[in-house]
């Protein structure tokens, strides 16, 4: 039973180390504001989710997996609401170079 719950860990883990560095890569390689926000904002919110995911069998208690959810919901919240407010500032201001 501990092998199983140890290799969701490090499966789930991986995948979402591999989600940041897509997002990385993304930010690094997309041309403009919007496009780089996108991608980053949607590999990061994947990625928490998958590092999350596998972090609850290893919690231990239901205590430790509520708060390793409320950090993932306070992640998401986060990430949409400065999303939202670089894209706002971005598209005002003007025409991307």
């Amino acid at each position: 039973m501990s092998l199983a719950r140890d290799m969701m860990t490090i499966v789930a883990v991986s995948a979402g180390a591999f989600f940041f560095l897509a997002g990385t890569v993304g930010l690094l390689r997309f041309p403009n504001t919007l496009t780089r926000l996108h991608a980053l904002t949607k590999a990061d919110n994947l990625g928490l989710g998958l590092v999350v995911l596998g972090l609850l069998p290893q919690a231990g208690s239901l205590r430790g997996g509520l708060k390793l959810i409320s950090i993932w919901l306070l992640g998401l919240l986060a990430g949409a609401t400065v999303s939202q407010l670089i894209a706002r500032t971005a598209r005002q201001g003007g025409p991307a170079p």
